[in-house]
C-alpha cells in the first residue's frame, strides 16, 4: 500500500489527472482532436494549438513559481506583457520599402535591439518591483498593484492609445514560427524551465528560496542573502513576462497596451497553485506550474469546444479550478474518506 499512498499523495497527480480529464472532454466533443497533421514542414493540429497557446503563459507562471515560493506575489506581469510588446512593437513596426519595383517591410530598429530593449524595460519593471519589497519594504501586493496600473497607463502611452501593427515578417517567426515540426514558442518555454530547473536543482538557489519562504527571518540570520535574492526573484519575474510578451505580440502581429496580457497574472497565480505550489511560500514545483498552466489553456479550449457562452465561461473556469483545489487538498481528501467509510451506527448494546 506504501506505493499507492505515495502515488495518491504526488503533488502532480490530480493536476496531471484534471489535465488528462479535460485533453478526453475536448476530444469527445471534436473527434479531430487527437489528429496530427504534417504539412509544410511542420505539425498541424489541436494539441499543437493548445500547447503554442499555452507557452506565453507557462513563461509567466515559471516567474511566478519562484515569486510565490518567496512568500511573494506579482499581480503586474499582465501590464509588463503589455509593455514590453509595446516596446518591441514599436521599435520593429515595419517599414514599406520599394525596390526595384519589389515591395518589402524592413524594421525600424534591428530586430535583436529592439527585443534587447523590450526585455531591458521589462526587467527593470521586474526590478521595480523587488525594490519596492525587499528595501522599502511594501507588502508585495501594494508594491506590484502600482505597477500593475501605472503600467498598463505606461503601455498606452508607448502606444499612444493606439494599436501598433507589426508588419516585419521575421519578427513574426518568435510566436509563429516552427522549428523541428513544432512551435518556436514551444522552444523558448522550454529554454526558460530548463534554465531554471538547473538554477533551483543544481545549486544552492532552490535551497535559499525555499527557506525565504518558509521563514524569511531565520534565513536571513543563517546568513542567506534574502532581500538580494527576492530582488533578482522579482526581476526575473518582470524578464518572463518580457518574454510572454514578446510571444504574444509575434503572434497577434500587433501590440495593443490595453488588452495586452490582461488577467494573465491571475491566469499565472491559478497555474501556480494549481501546480502545488505553496502560497504561503516554501514548497514550490517548477513541473507543476507548466502543468498548471496547461490545464488553464486546455480548460479554455474545452470550455469554447463544449459550446458553453461567453458570459459564463469564467463562471466554469473558475468552478473548475475549485475543484481541482479541493481534490489537492490533503484535508479534504481525509474528510471525504472519513465521510465515506464511515462504520454506520446501530443502537447501543443491552
Amino acid at each position: 500500500m506504501k506505493p499507492m499512498n505515495r502515488l495518491l499523495n504526488h503533488p502532480l497527480l490530480w493536476p496531471l489527472a484534471t489535465l488528462a480529464l479535460l485533453l478526453a472532454v475536448n476530444a469527445t466533443f471534436n473527434p479531430g482532436f487527437w489528429q496530427l497533421q504534417w504539412r509544410d514542414g511542420h505539425l498541424y493540429g489541436s494539441l499543437i494549438d493548445i500547447l503554442n497557446r499555452a507557452a506565453p503563459l507557462i513563461v509567466v507562471s515559471l516567474g511566478m513559481t519562484l515569486v510565490i515560493a518567496t512568500r511573494g506575489i506579482d499581480i503586474s506581469v499582465g501590464a509588463v506583457v503589455a509593455i514590453s510588446a509595446a516596446v518591441a512593437a514599436l521599435m520593429i513596426g515595419g517599414q514599406l520599402v520599394v525596390k526595384d519595383g519589389v515591395q518589402t517591410y524592413v524594421s525600424r530598429f534591428p530586430m535583436g535591439l529592439a527585443i534587447a530593449a523590450a526585455l531591458g524595460v521589462a526587467l527593470l519593471a521586474g526590478l521595480w518591483n523587488g525594490l519596492l519589497v525587499a528595501k522599502v519594504g511594501m507588502q508585495p501586493i501594494i508594491a506590484t498593484l502600482i505597477l500593475m496600473v501605472a503600467g498598463r497607463g505606461v503601455a498606452q502611452l508607448i502606444t499612444d492609445g493606439q494599436i501598433i501593427t507589426v508588419y516585419y515578417a521575421p519578427y513574426f517567426f518568435i510566436g509563429n514560427g516552427f522549428l523541428l515540426g513544432l512551435p518556436f514558442s514551444l522552444f523558448v518555454a522550454a529554454a526558460v524551465f530548463l534554465f531554471l530547473y538547473v538554477a533551483v536543482k543544481h545549486t544552492a538557489l532552490g535551497l535559499f528560496i525555499q527557506a525565504i519562504g518558509i521563514n524569511p527571518a531565520a534565513a536571513r540570520l543563517a546568513g542567506v542573502r534574502e532581500r538580494l535574492i527576492t530582488v533578482c526573484v522579482y526581476a526575473f519575474c518582470g524578464f518572463t513576462a518580457g518574454v510572454a510578451g514578446l510571444l504574444v505580440s509575434s503572434n497577434v502581429k500587433s501590440a495593443d497596451g490595453n488588452n495586452a496580457g490582461q488577467l494573465m497574472e491571475l491566469d499565472a497565480i491559478l497555474a501556480v497553485t494549481l501546480g502545488g505550489t505553496l502560497l504561503t511560500g516554501g514548497r514550490f514545483s517548477l513541473a507543476g506550474s507548466v502543468v498548471g498552466a496547461l490545464i488553464i489553456q486546455t480548460l479554455t479550449s474545452t470550455i469554447y469546444s463544449i459550446g458553453v457562452p461567453p458570459e459564463i465561461n469564467l463562471v466554469v473556469k473558475a468552478a473548475v479550478v475549485f475543484v481541482v483545489m479541493l481534490m489537492q487538498s490533503a484535508e479534504f481528501r481525509r474528510a471525504v474518506k472519513g465521510w465515506v467509510f464511515r462504520a454506520p451506527t446501530g443502537g447501543a448494546a443491552a
